[in-house]
């Protein structure tokens, strides 16, 4: 009989679970010891609105939200019932579902400069999917990146040449164990407003596509995106922006319409289903149509369920007007954080969109802060660290009583910047900034 486990245990099941799942889990960002070691609550029983519950039952807020999939709440009514009617009527079958070719057309009315579109399940598979068509498409094999694009061989082998190329473009540390090194000098990492070193890329690297973030931490600067747009275009190289986390937050649609550049391709992933699994490619023809001259293909993504929820989270985003209103929440978590910062006297730097946000402070320390930050909002019941994910659901009562314990918070780190030993204050090891083997 399988031991029952309630969240006074869940650690051992999380030890169990590294024992016979390399890592423990399937998302590094779900791992414990990226925020309080031996103490975070590593597994949840149910979720709904803006609420987790524990295996003990105990109830949390969260303001993670799924590491950003969730923007209009958890079990939002509208997309579940969708969902449900679509499992009643068979989520599988040896044709076609209908919705795979609705949801093309909703994505491409959204986005009329583009005319075709594919499809996947995850972020990381659909990047991995536009850089085949990019190759194919311009018959090259080199790549310049710039931000975070999931864990595939050809995103990996910018650490073949470098240990630490990828350090800038979110995770330092990933080791590219298993990337084939004939893949050396394939992937070219360049940051983000720095025009000069993409033209370097360009002239030296024999580059075939660029593939991007619109924005992570800070915004384009000094037109850098339209320039990145021209260079592209005058060197016949395929232009990718990955918006698999920025999509459908700011706009109803990519991030990019607000700096009126037009990509190749643009990827979307995290917002587009409400939690359930699925992923697009959106294109201009002649590039996507290459997709023909390559197999690219996979059972699992003809299933159902990602289609329709897909559907009735666009039309649930349009009804609500989503992304107008989880940018004022963000907006909102941004002033009061400033504020307690402020209030605090404590040197903390701030990045991201506002539905996206994060901070770090700047202190030696700040690890050890971050992991005091997460345990003791945990005992007050709150699921957080130092970043934020906006939803529909947050108000200003959640977030208020979230500021409320922040500030708690921030007044002991100040103590800790002026000579008290926040080590003292830890219940457990202090958190990983980077990916480490999990033993």
């Amino acid at each position: 009989m399988k031991k029952k486990y309630n969240q006074k245990n869940g650690q051992l099941l999380w030890k169990k679970a590294k024992k016979i799942i390399p890592g423990g889990n399937m998302l590094l960002s779900k791992r414990s010891e990226m925020f309080a070691p031996d103490q975070w609550n590593p597994y949840f029983k149910k979720s709904n609105k803006y609420n987790v519950w524990t295996l003990d039952g105990k109830k949390f807020i969260d303001m993670f939200f799924g590491v950003g999939t969730n923007t209009l709440g958890y079990c939002n009514t509208n997309i579940d019932n969708a969902v449900k009617k679509s499992i009643n009527n068979g989520t599988m079958s040896s044709l076609n579902c209908p919705e795979e070719v609705f949801l093309a057309e909703k994505l491409l009315e959204i986005n009329p400069w583009a005319s075709m579109v594919k499809f996947a399940r995850t972020g990381g598979e659909a990047n991995a999917i536009a850089i085949r068509i990019a190759r194919a498409a311009s018959g090259k094999d080199n790549i310049a990146i710039c931000g975070y694009h999931g864990w595939h061989d050809w995103y990996l082998a910018a650490n073949l040449s470098e240990q630490n190329a990828l350090s800038n473009h979110l995770l330092p540390g990933l080791r590219p164990s298993g990337v084939p090194k004939k893949l050396l000098d394939t992937t070219f990492p360049f940051n983000f407003n720095d025009i000069n070193a993409l033209k370097k890329l360009i002239k030296t690297k024999n580059i075939g596509v660029i593939k991007m973030e619109v924005y992570r931490n800070y915004p384009p600067k000094d037109n850098f995106l339209k320039k990145v747009r021209k260079l592209a275009t005058d060197n016949n190289i395929v232009l990718i922006f990955d918006e698999c986390t920025s999509g459908f937050r700011q706009t109803y649609g990519g991030l990019f319409n607000i700096y009126n550049v037009i990509p190749d391709v643009v990827l979307f992933s995290k917002a587009l289903g409400n939690g359930y699994a699925i992923s697009a490619l959106v294109g201009k023809k002649e590039i996507m149509e290459n997709a023909q001259n390559s197999f690219i293909s996979s059972t699992f993504w003809t299933e159902r369920i990602g289609y329709v929820a897909a559907l009735a989270t666009l039309k649930e985003m349009k009804r609500q007007k989503s992304w107008i209103k989880i940018t004022k929440v963000g907006n909102y978590i941004y002033k009061g954080w400033k504020k307690i910062a402020k209030d605090n006297f404590l040197d903390i730097n701030f990045y991201g969109i506002p539905a996206l946000k994060s901070f770090s402070f700047n202190s030696k320390n700040h690890l050890a802060y971050k992991t005091y930050l997460s345990q003791e909002m945990q005992k007050k019941g709150i699921i957080a660290s130092n970043l934020f994910y906006a939803s529909t659901v947050h108000d200003k009562k959640i977030i208020n009583k979230y500021f409320d314990e922040l500030n708690k918070i921030f007044k002991v780190i100040k103590d800790c910047e002026e000579g008290r030993d926040i080590k003292k204050l830890l219940k457990g090891p202090i958190c990983h900034n980077n990916f480490k083997r999990l033993n």
